[in-house]
């Protein structure tokens, strides 16, 4: 693909226009230009020394002092020059240079790829798993647009990694948590499918209070307080029964195999099935498994 780009020329009567208006401002900012052989009145007043040190300085010829900025002849002829040539087709229009910009900044980051990424391998360190910190914490994000659920703040632990005395402990926290607490990882709890569920999960989510910290501190303070009543030994629950219902009123709701024949959390598989009717192909899976 090609590019083609169009610069535009100005005209004979806007460089005309233009030439005179640079000439007029020049022969301004030349007339309003203190020359070498004039003195202002502070030098005047100030006695014959300043009025020697201005004349041995300039040698009073009155040429005008070139301030840099177009003001000698030598700048009103480059200007000229520069004015009265014609385009050479030498150059590139304002979207040249853009793009020429933009491939200028992706070589700069290509360099820093190459030359120094490989530095950053002295600063590598081998991950280690936490052991201290039970807690996921689940939060939403878009993209920092506001929205209310931006606020929410969810937290998610296994009951095996709470301090817990010993398993009446674990009965209770179990009975206390109520539909909060389920036998498999919530699918939105941050907790991998592959982790043994043994005595199950407990979820709490707060979304009450207008800054995300504040919900945080809610429902950090609420796992505390369940655990604090769980390693109590005078609430006696040993009679009460884990709550299931809302485990299978999700099953029922889901309808994946898991509400049928009261199959919760045990959805049929290939092991369900006499060993004699699978294909032999599929044999070693169910016999693995």
């Amino acid at each position: 693909m090609s590019l083609c780009f169009v610069r535009r020329i100005p005209t004979a009567p806007t460089r005309t226009a233009l030439h005179r208006s640079l000439l007029s401002f020049s022969r301004g900012l030349a007339t309003e230009a203190p020359t070498r052989g004039q003195s202002s009145a502070a030098e005047r007043k100030s006695g014959p020394s300043a009025t020697a040190d201005a004349s041995a300085g300039g040698g009073g010829s009155g040429e005008p002092i070139s301030l840099g900025i177009g003001t000698s002849k030598d700048d009103f002829e480059y200007y000229e020059d520069l004015l009265e040539a014609e385009y050479a087709d030498d150059d590139t229009p304002a979207l040249g240079h853009l793009i020429l910009r933009e491939q200028r900044q992706a070589l700069y980051y290509l360099r820093l790829i190459e030359h120094e990424m490989p530095k950053l391998v002295a600063y590598r360190k081998p991950f280690v798993p936490p052991t201290d910190a039970p807690l996921v914490v689940r939060s939403i994000n878009y993209a920092g647009e506001e929205h209310p659920a931006t606020v929410k703040r969810a937290i998610v632990v296994a009951v095996d990694d709470l301090p817990l005395k010993d398993k009446d402990a674990i009965h209770r926290i179990k009975v206390l948590a109520g539909p909060r607490w389920t036998p498999n990882p919530p699918t939105d709890g941050g907790i991998s499918g592959l982790d043994e569920w043994k005595n199950g999960y407990i979820k709490i989510a707060c979304d009450d209070f207008p800054k995300p910290a504040m919900n945080l501190k809610w429902a950090s303070d609420t796992m505390d307080r369940l655990v604090a009543h769980a390693n109590n030994p005078n609430h006696d629950l040993k009679d009460v029964p884990v709550d299931l219902r809302h485990v299978y009123a999700k099953a029922r709701k889901a309808k994946k195999g898991e509400h049928t024949r009261s199959r919760v959390l045990a959805r049929p598989s290939i092991l369900d099935f006499p060993l004699e009717w699978i294909p032999e192909r599929r044999r070693k899976y169910a016999l693995s498994a």
